[in-house]
Formats: C-alpha cells, structure tokens, sequence
C-alpha cells in the first residue's frame, strides 16, 4: 500500500492511497485542470482512479468532486448528511453510495473505516485505509479528539494528522474574534499541540509515515507543527514529514 497527497490546506486537498490496482482518492478541492496536474505528478490519470470518498462538505474538500466523478465516470462514496448538504452539485452523477460512518466497506483491494469526527459540518468523517496487512489513518478537519478517533487510529502503519494552527499564532493574528472561535473551537481544527497530544495517546508501536497535515499558511509554521509531532513521539524532527498547499506529498509506500 502506499499513499500521498495532491494538496493539504485550506485552498484545496486530495490524498490518494493505492494498493492491489485500487486507487482511492479522498476528497478533491480542485479544478479538474488542477486537479490532472496534481495526479500526473504522482504518475496517475483521473480515468485510473477507482472511485472518491468524501469527508464533508466544505469546498476545499469537496469542490471538484462533481466535475471529477462526472467526467470520468467514477464512483463516489459519501456520508447521508454530506451528500444533503451538497445534494443539488453532486445530482446527476451516476454513481453514488451513501456510506454508514460506522461500518467499514471495501474499495477493490482497500478496505475502507470511515469515522465521524467533531467538525462544523453536516455529517464529517475521516477514514482509515488497510490492504490486509497495513493501516493508514487519516485525521484532518476535526477540531477535538475523542475517545472514539483515539481507537479508531490506534495501532496504524502510517498517519496523516492534522496540524492546522499553533495556538498562539491564532491568537495573534488578524482574523476576526468570531473566526478565531471557530478554528480553534471543538468544531473547529487541531492545533499543533492538539495534534501533538492526540498522537501521544496512541500506540505508535507500527508507524513507518508521520505526515502533518492541513496547515494554516497564516497561523502556522512547518517547523512548529514538525516540532510539536516530534516530541510526542520523541523521534528526529526529520522523521516528521509535512504535507503542503502547493507540493502536497509524494508518495509513501507502507
């Protein structure tokens, strides 16, 4: 199995996870031309793609789901509160599958857990990917942990976590009150130490890909999300890999 990602950020993302000729990607908050350049740099086409899965509805997540899965014909999987929210965008596709977030379902050679999540947003989830024998876990736009995250990641092969804002930078800068609220409430996104706290929670005896995710290019820093991950698992700062708007990630085999 292996993964990376076409962006990580509040202007766009995409993650695709690949194993046994399945290709899955997760979200898309692209322009479909953006969206091609971003999979030809990983070596892809869209026509490759086994289908998309959906975490929630907000346009960086969800944007070129329609476009993407009607031009090429894809299959989309989605949660009953999502597929409401964004209902009159995504009619018309010829494939759509509302998923129960509580029980798994598999995409070709990928089984695939969806979990619900705190976020502000109809019915969010976030997914764990497995071929059989490795775990990959993917945790962005979720502004608490819970018990139920904290099990549902326990024990993975590769995390992709996020990191949105260090909570001072937020503080400090100039988004209005409401705004800061709402990024660094129990709805909102994980901050660095959020992230950090989370992450020493589990048991990390399996992981190989530590990735932050989803950062703030206003409230953040790569070195302080990178910092903040590395002393949770007290490992070299360069172990910690970090996922950007522009590059996003090459791939990571697991």
């Amino acid at each position: 199995m292996r993964f990376a990602l076409l962006g990580s950020g509040s202007e766009g993302n995409g993650l695709v996870v690949q194993a046994g000729g399945s290709s899955i990607l997760m979200d898309c908050g692209f322009t479909l031309a953006e969206t091609a350049a971003r999979l030809a740099r990983l070596g892809l086409e869209a026509a490759q793609l086994s289908g998309i899965v959906v975490t929630h509805e907000h346009g960086d997540h969800i944007s070129g789901v329609a476009r993407l899965a009607r031009k090429h014909d894809l299959p989309v999987w989605i949660t009953h509160g999502t597929l409401r929210a964004h209902a009159r965008t995504l009619a018309g596709l010829s494939a759509i599958t509302e998923i129960n977030p509580h029980e798994s379902f598999a995409i070709g050679a990928l089984q695939v857990q969806p979990y619900l999540v705190p976020h502000d947003a109809a019915e969010p989830v976030q997914y764990v990917f497995g071929d059989g024998s490795k775990r990959l876990g993917v945790l962005t736009d979720a502004g608490c942990s819970t018990p139920h995250i904290e099990a549902t990641l326990n024990g993975c092969d590769a995390l992709v976590l996020e990191c949105n804002h260090d909570a001072q930078m937020l503080a400090d800068g100039d988004y209005p009150y409401s705004l800061k609220q709402r990024v660094g409430g129990r709805l909102g996104h994980l901050s660095n130490d959020a992230a950090a706290a989370l992450l020493a929670r589990l048991s990390t005896g399996n992981l190989q890909h530590i990735v932050a995710a989803h950062l703030s290019s206003r409230n953040n820093r790569p070195e302080l999300a990178v910092r903040a991950l590395s002393g949770a698992l007290n490992c070299s700062e360069e172990w910690i890999a970090v996922a950007t708007q522009e590059a996003g990630l090459d791939w990571r085999e697991v």
